[in-house]
């Protein structure tokens, strides 16, 4: 039996390809996407090449590929920097900023969207105004907290601070103000408490923005420089990013070298975004359509 032809439900449907302009247009727009991807993958390809370029080879070749694919630069760079305990603090880190992120912004969204106390509409205003302040401008006076309370060389600074994200509360807010009432009202009526309704019907419902909020905050921890190397001062504590910035500054590395600890940091988010990229362009799409 002949599968039936799938027809296309996009901009561009089958019947506007009769067109010769359109086709024109189709192939034009797909040159394009093609150059971007280019333009975007490249930088990511040549450095993961390079790292397999020992100092003489990557100083005198112009080749992209390097003459071998040999591990052994890795391995032995993943040694010299002990890359291992960097990513299990970082691990930490991330994993500590998800908790955080989810459960003290979806706490605030939860109130402003859903219960809405009074003078929630103040602060839901200044959550918003909050997002016209530049984050370095805050560093100054969060570093100097976290000295007065003591809580300097600790991971919990770095939780605490995505845990008061506007960004997020704004995310969840929209998403919140989208679910169905009757569900609430339903779970007040069958006596769970707000906290109840929040973890047991409100967070189950939100799977997508919940979704979103993880994959910004593990990308945003990973990623974080400034804050991590003010407050992990010690070096136990280094997370991956704060130790190649350490290494680089404190003997002389070679480029080779530096471009193999540059792979290492690149690997997380690569893979995150590799499996997670599909549900990450749906949940936004539909975010901004609920919102």
């Amino acid at each position: 039996m002949r599968k039936k032809k799938l027809q296309r439900t996009g901009v561009i449907r089958d019947y506007d390809l009769h067109s010769i302009s359109v086709r024109i247009g189709y192939a034009v727009i797909y040159i394009l996407c093609g150059i971007m991807v280019i333009f975007a993958v490249f930088p990511l390809i040549w450095v993961v090449l390079a790292g397999f370029k020992d100092l003489k080879e990557f100083m005198s070749s112009t080749k992209i590929a390097p003459n071998s694919f040999s591990f052994a630069p890795f391995l032995k760079t993943w040694s010299q920097l002990d890359l291992a305990r960097n990513y299990l603090n970082s691990l930490i880190s991330v994993a500590g900023s998800v908790v955080c992120a989810l459960v003290f912004n979806g706490l605030l969204g939860y109130g402003l969207a859903i219960l809405k106390p009074k003078g929630s509409g103040i602060v839901k205003k200044l959550v918003m105004f909050s997002l016209l302040v530049p984050a370095t401008i805050s560093i100054v006076p969060l570093f100097m907290n976290i000295q007065r309370l003591g809580m300097g060389n600790s991971f919990l600074p770095l939780w605490l601070s995505y845990g008061a994200n506007a960004m997020y509360v704004v995310l969840f807010i929209q998403f919140f103000e989208s679910l169905p009432k009757e569900m609430i009202e339903a779970s007040r009526i069958d006596g769970c408490t707000p906290l109840q309704t929040f973890f047991h019907i409100v967070l189950p419902l939100s799977r997508p923005i919940v979704a979103v909020v993880t994959i910004f905050a593990i990308n945003a921890s990973w990623s974080d420089f400034l804050l991590p190397y003010l407050v992990l001062r010690g070096g136990q504590l280094q997370t991956v990013m704060v130790r190649l910035f350490v290494f680089s500054t404190e003997q002389t590395v070679n480029a080779d070298t530096m471009m193999r600890s540059v792979v290492f940091s690149m690997i997380p988010p690569i893979i995150l975004f590799v499996l997670f990229q599909k549900q990450l362009t749906e949940n936004n799409v539909s975010v901004g359509v609920k919102g």
